[in-house]
């Protein structure tokens, strides 16, 4: 990687410059393309109409939660107390603390199974920052956040359908 300061050649990922010791940092940033990739890179979370959250209280029984989410064909509810988000309750969580066990649904309590203070984002991030946190956290849903308040959430499959949409209208439709 060349200095754009003092021309010098230094090794690909070096943060400052070997010889005149220029910040190098922001010279790997990778810059958006076209199409598909210039679509995740940039859009932002807004842009896939952040699904409707389906809530409930960390005191709610827990077959009340189980139910809300079968109704609404939805893998997680989010737990709010306070007006504030708290927690987040997953069909994962569920299968593997759940199923199985002699639990009692209609006694155990949601705060008793829900993970704590989830990690969230906010309409405004990137497309790759929310697939980063999703893959690194192996996340399948997140809350959005924005002023405190919960607006909704991202789930993997809705990031997918909104990148296949986008891939559509780039390279258009094939019967093939």
């Amino acid at each position: 990687m060349n200095c754009p300061s003092c021309s010098f050649d230094n090794i690909q990922g070096a943060d400052d410059c070997e010889q005149c010791g220029a910040d190098l940092r922001s010279l790997d940033i990778p810059q958006p393309g076209e199409g598909l990739q210039k679509t995740v890179l940039e859009d932002p979370l807004k842009n896939l109409m952040p699904l409707k959250p389906l809530v409930v209280a960390p005191d709610e029984p827990l077959g009340h939660a189980i139910g809300l989410m079968k109704k609404n064909n939805q893998g997680s509810v989010f737990v709010i107390e306070d007006d504030r988000l708290v927690g987040i309750l997953t069909e994962r969580d569920l299968l593997l603390n759940v199923a199985g066990r002699p639990l009692d649904v209609s006694r155990t309590l949601v705060r008793n199974l829900m993970i704590h203070d989830p990690a969230t984002l906010r309409s405004s991030d990137s497309i790759a920052f929310a697939l980063n946190r999703m893959y690194a956290g192996h996340y399948r849903h997140i809350p959005v956040v924005d002023d405190g308040k919960l607006t909704g959430f991202v789930s993997i499959r809705g990031v997918l359908r909104y990148l296949s949409e986008r891939l559509h209208e780039t390279h258009g439709h094939s019967d093939s």
